[in-house]
């Protein structure tokens, strides 16, 4: 007798196949973006900072691989520079709010008590103030560059780290292993460290990889008012800027750092739900 196959069993492989389909292909476009980047840093077809007046906006094709800008510099050269930038900034803000959030959170879910409403409150705070105009803030005091950039970006990731550390952090503490440490005389600092964060990590590097999108969309946008890679360090962000003036002589100018800018997005968030379904045991 045939074995009864369910309508669900039957979607099954389907389903894993989409998963991976997602994690390979974030994972893929990060990888060519960062090896653009890193390889920027030694190599580009001209100076990104070069100009050449005399070949100022040639389409793509006519000089040089994407044409030039209203200073005759070669798009492709600043695109590349303007790629690590990008991604540099967003890492590093992440990986800065993501830090400073996931202590907070843990050690609110292990104090509890008025710490946790404090953090909370204070994340309400924070999230009252959207990134740009924290930046416009930093920009006063400290002038618009790259640390005015991280600064803001990562101060904004910090209560949302918080929060998503303080949920899952309260359910570990919930669990049959932790009641079971507490019985033997750990403290809850050994807890933290010992049981709770490691059952917590997959959730925060996924979390982390969603995030490190809305951190390239957040850095394009200061770039964009001026408060980013101050001149002539490039930037996708500032290119938009720039290209408003010639939208109708060179449209080239704004779509290719536009697709640049859309690509990273779109590859992080394939790559965060990628690596949610793979670290999930529930999607298993």
């Amino acid at each position: 007798m045939a074995p009864i196959i369910s309508s669900a069993t039957a979607g099954r492989p389907i389903l894993k196949l989409s998963r991976r389909i997602n994690l390979i292909s974030g994972a893929a476009i990060i990888g060519l973006l960062v090896a653009v980047g890193l390889l920027s840093l030694v190599w580009t077809p001209l100076p990104p900072a070069k100009m050449q007046i005399i070949h100022k906006l040639q389409p793509p094709l006519a000089f040089g691989l994407l044409g030039t800008d209203q200073f005759g510099r070669d798009v492709l050269s600043i695109l590349m520079a303007g790629c690590w930038n990008s991604l540099s900034i967003a890492i590093t803000a992440v990986a800065a709010g993501g830090t400073l959030g996931s202590i907070a959170g843990i050690s609110a879910a292990a104090i509890r008590g008025p710490f946790e409403a404090l953090l909370m409150r204070l994340c309400d705070v924070i999230f009252a103030l959207p990134p740009i105009l924290s930046a416009m803030v930093l920009g006063a005091f400290l002038g618009p560059g790259r640390f005015t950039a991280i600064t803001a970006i990562a101060a904004f990731m910090i209560p949302v780290f918080a929060r998503v550390t303080l949920a899952t952090s309260l359910q570990a503490w919930s669990r049959d292993y932790v009641t079971a440490a507490r019985a033997l005389g750990n403290t809850r600092l050994t807890i933290s460290l010992r049981h709770v964060l490691p059952n917590i990590i997959s959730q925060i590097i996924v979390h982390g990889a969603i995030q490190l999108g809305l951190a390239i969309l957040t850095e394009a946008g200061l770039s964009f008012l001026g408060l980013g890679m101050a001149p002539p360090a490039p930037s996708w962000g500032r290119m938009l800027a720039d290209a408003q003036t010639y939208l109708a002589l060179a449209p080239w100018l704004a779509m290719l750092p536009g697709l640049a800018i859309a690509l990273a997005v779109f590859g992080f968030n394939m790559l965060g739900d990628g690596l949610r379904d793979l670290l999930d045991p529930r999607e298993a």
